[in-house]
């Protein structure tokens, strides 16, 4: 996952950019960086770390102009390090460049030996850069030409902002994997016309944007000079919305494709008790994103809810860190149990996956130790069985614990009393609700089902995956 944010039209564009990509730092804690633009040239700052750490008033001043792009980073293709952190900017035949990627192109490698063998140098391991030397190589005669005919070739996830001096781009995959949204500044005092896109609306609230719409799979926005149009350049294709993002990775006050990710995680939650229902005395939530699923159970069996855990917020979210080592030190600094909610109760403790187990394992750890008399884990998701080619860091069925465990071998592991996993059936009944548009998700994280293509160690691309024990 990553976050990216793009501006265009709005004085004090890398300000307003920095701001929305604060909404967006859950999307990826590794590095952060702004292009901008005065319409005369490019002027770009990356670092590693946090929003806040990485931009100070002095760097922002240094990023002038009225239209700017963003990113936050958690890596998926390409290690992390200052190399491959984004925005990717570039000055070549046709000018500058710069690029911010959301997602994962599942062809990269493939593409990037054939550029290679073709005399292409690279400068990082990133998937995002194979795209700005198709981009280079293009015969096309416009950028928008150039960006519709290098993404044609790719294939996999991709929202992904472009700004050059003379335009902002904003495009979404034709499955649409991942959210993009559109809003607009024209309603704040002294910006009319400003245009704004971002991963998640919740980063228009910030800086005072009105959300416009998601874009659609297969979309292309072009803000410039003469404004702001909608591109169809790509063949259409079924949509394929990653599910998960309403399960964790998006911000609870958001809304992708219309649907809320607070009311979804609730519906979540009391779909999950009526599928696993657990005799205890008390249901509490691991912080932050089983909240909404704990209200939801707790409602739906009518057993009180608790805060038996409560979080540090000068800690990041630990599944994206990328260090395992720091992963397991994490839930230490991250999680303490609350004694008095604890101490000789039956708990049913609610979280939105198990990856690995290590953490849960933890987690379960903590709240025998806090006096805790039975805990029954509760994941408010199906299994999660496969890894994901289109952004998220699963990447081998050997780090995924369900893969090769029941769910009563993966309570044994966690030490848990039981476990009791949300039903793939249950999970589209949640997201989908009861409304038109509903449907059309990617769920191969935890059914197999992979809508487009990739390459693995032995060559294939659809549930060929090796096993071995976990």
């Amino acid at each position: 996952m990553c976050g990216v944010v793009g501006i265009w039209g709005a004085p004090q564009a890398s300000n307003l950019t920095y701001l929305g990509l604060h909404a967006l730092q859950h999307r990826g804690q590794e590095s952060a960086g702004i292009v901008s633009s005065d319409g005369g040239r490019l002027f770009a700052h990356k670092s590693l770390g946090l929003v806040q750490d990485a931009f100070s008033q002095p760097v922002l001043e240094a990023l002038p102009g009225d239209r700017a792009i963003g990113h936050v980073r958690y890596s998926t293709a390409g290690g992390g390090g200052l190399k491959n952190a984004q925005p990717i900017a570039v000055d070549y035949a046709m000018g500058s460049l710069a690029v911010g990627h959301n997602g994962n192109f599942t062809n990269f490698e493939e593409v990037r030996t054939r550029l290679e063998a073709a005399g292409s140098i690279f400068n990082s391991s990133s998937d995002t850069e194979v795209l700005v030397h198709l981009i280079a190589r293009s015969r096309e005669a416009t950028t928008v030409g150039r960006v519709s005919d290098a993404l044609k070739q790719m294939q996999g996830a991709y929202s992904i902002v472009f700004l050059t001096t003379d335009e902002l781009i904003a495009v979404r995959d034709p499955h649409g994997f991942r959210p993009l949204c559109l809003g607009t500044l024209s309603s704040y005092p002294g910006l009319p016309g400003a245009t704004v896109v971002a991963s998640e609306p919740s980063a228009f609230e910030l800086i005072g944007a009105e959300y416009v719409r998601d874009l659609e799979p297969g979309e292309m926005i072009v803000a410039d000079r003469e404004g702001v149009r909608s591109l169809r350049p790509f063949e259409t294709r079924a949509q394929r919305m990653c599910i998960f993002e309403y399960v964790y990775f998006a911000r609870p006050d958001s809304k992708l494709n219309g649907i809320s990710v607070y009311d979804t995680r609730k519906r979540l939650g009391a779909i999950l008790a009526e599928e696993c229902p657990a005799d205890v005395d008390v249901v509490i939530p691991v912080p932050d994103s089983g909240v909404a699923s704990a209200l939801g159970y707790a409602g739906r069996l009518g057993i009180p809810f608790e805060l038996g855990l409560i979080r540090s917020h000068y800690v990041g979210r630990t599944f994206i860190e990328p260090s395992q080592s720091i992963r397991h030190f994490g839930v230490k600094l991250k999680l303490s149990p609350v004694r008095a909610v604890l101490e000789g109760k039956r708990v049913a403790v609610i979280d939105d996956s198990i990856v690995r187990g290590t953490t849960s394992r933890k987690i379960v750890k903590m709240l025998r130790d806090a006096g805790a008399k039975e805990v029954h884990l509760r994941i408010s998701s199906p299994p999660t069985r496969w890894p994901c080619y289109y952004g998220i860091d699963t990447p081998s069925r050997n780090e995924l614990i369900a893969a090769s465990h029941s769910p009563a071998e993966v309570a044994k592991y966690v030490t848990s009393d039981t476990v009791g996993y949300l039903s793939i059936d249950g999970l589209h009944r949640a997201v989908r609700g009861e409304g038109p548009g509903r449907q059309g998700f990617c769920d191969a994280c935890f059914s197999g089902d992979y809508p487009v293509p990739f390459a693995t160690e032995n060559g294939t691309g659809k549930r060929s995956l090796p096993l071995a024990s976990v």
